[in-house]
C-alpha cells in the first residue's frame, strides 16, 4: 500500500494502465473465470487462410524442416485497456506470452508458436499497441510503458484467467515491456526469457535521450525517431518494403545511424535477404505496415524520457522473477558501450537477482529468434521445463 500511495500523484495514466481492472468482462470462450473483474472483452476470433512460412522445426529436439501451417493459428480481437488488441494463439496448457519488438508483429514468433503448442503450452502472441491489427492511438504519449503493461495485464485476465502466473518471452521493445511487466507486476510472471535488450535500471541524474545524443549524435536512430512525422515522411519516400528489409537485415554490430537521405543505402540498390527471411515473410510485414504506417511503433521511442519520469517510484528496484537472457554477439545492443561489462561483471545479476543464465549466441545478430529459431526454441524449452 505504501508503494501505491507514493505513486498516487503520477497521474491517472498509471491508474488506467495498471490498477484499474474493475470493469465487467463478457467472453464467449469461457464460462468460468477465476478473476471475475477484468478490463478486457473478447470481441471476435478467426483464422487466416493461405498464409504459410517455411524453415521451421516441429520441436526443439527434432530439427527437421517443416512448413508452418499458419491457418492452424487462431486469431482474436480483445478489447483490452480501452483498445482493440489483435492476438494470435495456438495450443492448450500453461500460457507463454510472446512479446515482439520493432519493426515486428505477432508473426515474428511464427517459429515458436506451433513448436510450443505441440509441447503442451498455449502460445499467445499479440500485436502490441500501435502494431498490425491492434489499435494505434493517435497521441504519442499513449505508448508509455505503463500503457503497454496495462494492455498486457488486461490481456492476461482474458487468456489466462485460471493461471496466476504465466511464462513470458520478449524481444527488442517486447523485451523492454517484459522487464517492466516483471518490475511492475511480478505476481503475474512465472519465468522470463528475454532477448537482445538487457534490463536498464533507472539512472535518476540523467534522462536517457540526452545520454543517447551524447554517445552517438543526432543521427542515431533513436534520436532521429523523436520528431513526429519527420522520419515517417522519409520512410514514405523510401517505401515500406525497403524500410522493413533495411531493419530486418541489419547486422552491423555498431550503432545504427540514419542520416537524412542515406537510410539503408542507395534506393536503387536491392537489399538481399538472409536465408532465414523469405520474400513471403516480408510481404506479410508489408501488408500490415501499409495499413497504419510506422508511427505506432515509433511512438514507443518517443516516450523514452516520459517512461523515465513515470518510473521514478521504481528507482533502485530489482526484477525479482526467474530470468534467462539471450543475445547475439553481432547484435548492436550487445555491442553498445558498457553493455558487455554490465552483463558479465555482475551488474545485471545485481539488478535481476534471480537471473539464472546468460547465453551469448555466436554469429547471431538482433533478430535471433527468427535467425536461429531451433536454438532459441531449445533455450526457451529447457528453461521453462524447470517450472
Amino acid at each position: 500500500m505504501r508503494m501505491f500511495r507514493a505513486i498516487a500523484g503520477v497521474r491517472c495514466l498509471y491508474a488506467h494502465a495498471i490498477l484499474n481492472t474493475k470493469s465487467y468482462v463478457s467472453t464467449t470462450r469461457r464460462a468460468v473465470l477465476s478473476r471475475p473483474s477484468v478490463n478486457a472483452t473478447v470481441v471476435s476470433s478467426y483464422y487466416y487462410n493461405n498464409l504459410t512460412s517455411k524453415r521451421y522445426s516441429s520441436r526443439p529436439d527434432n530439427l527437421r524442416d517443416k512448413t508452418i501451417k499458419m491457418e492452424e493459428i487462431e486469431h482474436m480481437i480483445i478489447n483490452a485497456n480501452g483498445i482493440n488488441m489483435h492476438v494470435a494463439e495456438k495450443g492448450k496448457g500453461p500460457v507463454i506470452l510472446f512479446l515482439h519488438g520493432f519493426p515486428e508483429l505477432w508473426y515474428s514468433w511464427r517459429h515458436q508458436m506451433t513448436v510450443f503448442a505441440s509441447l503442451g503450452y498455449r502460445a499467445v502472441a499479440p500485436d502490441l499497441r500501435g502494431y498490425g491489427d491492434t489499435d494505434a492511438p493517435d497521441v504519442a504519449s499513449s505508448y508509455t510503458s505503463l500503457n503497454v503493461v496495462g494492455d498486457l495485464i488486461a490481456l492476461l485476465d482474458v487468456v489466462a484467467p485460471d493461471q496466476d502466473k504465466v511464462f513470458v518471452v520478449g524481444h527488442d521493445w517486447g523485451a523492454l515491456m517484459a522487464w517492466w511487466l516483471c518490475l511492475f507486476r511480478p505476481d503475474r510472471v512465472k519465468a522470463l526469457v528475454n532477448m537482445s535488450i538487457v534490463f536498464s535500471p533507472r539512472k535518476p541524474k540523467r534522462k536517457p535521450l540526452e545520454s543517447f545524443r551524447a554517445f552517438y549524435g543526432d543521427d542515431y536512430y533513436i534520436c532521429r525517431f523523436q520528431e513526429p512525422g519527420v522520419i515517417e515522411a522519409e520512410f514514405g519516400e523510401l517505401g515500406c518494403e525497403r524500410v522493413l528489409k533495411g531493419f530486418l537485415t541489419y547486422r552491423n554490430p555498431g550503432p545504427l545511424l540514419l542520416s537524412k537521405g542515406k537510410c539503408f543505402g542507395q534506393p536503387d540498390t536491392p537489399i538481399s535477404l538472409p536465408s532465414w527471411l523469405s520474400e513471403e515473410d516480408v510481404k506479410y510485414y508489408i501488408s500490415q505496415y501499409e495499413k497504419k504506417g510506422f508511427a505506432g511503433g515509433l511512438n514507443y521511442y518517443r516516450n523514452i524520457n516520459l517512461n523515465w519520469e513515470l518510473k521514478a517510484p521504481w528507482t533502485g528496484s530489482q526484477v525479482k522473477v526467474p530470468v534467462k537472457f539471450i543475445v547475439g554477439d553481432q547484435d548492436l545492443t550487445y555491442n553498445a558501450p558498457g553493455t558487455k561489462d554490465y552483463i558479465h561483471k555482475g551488474g545485471l545479476k545485481g539488478d535481476v537477482p534471480f537471473l539464472e543464465k546468460v547465453v551469448v549466441m555466436e554469429g547471431a545478430a538482433h533478430f535471433l529468434h527468427e535467425e536461429k529459431p531451433d536454438e532459441i526454441n531449445k533455450h526457451i524449452h529447457d528453461f521453462f521445463q524447470k517450472f
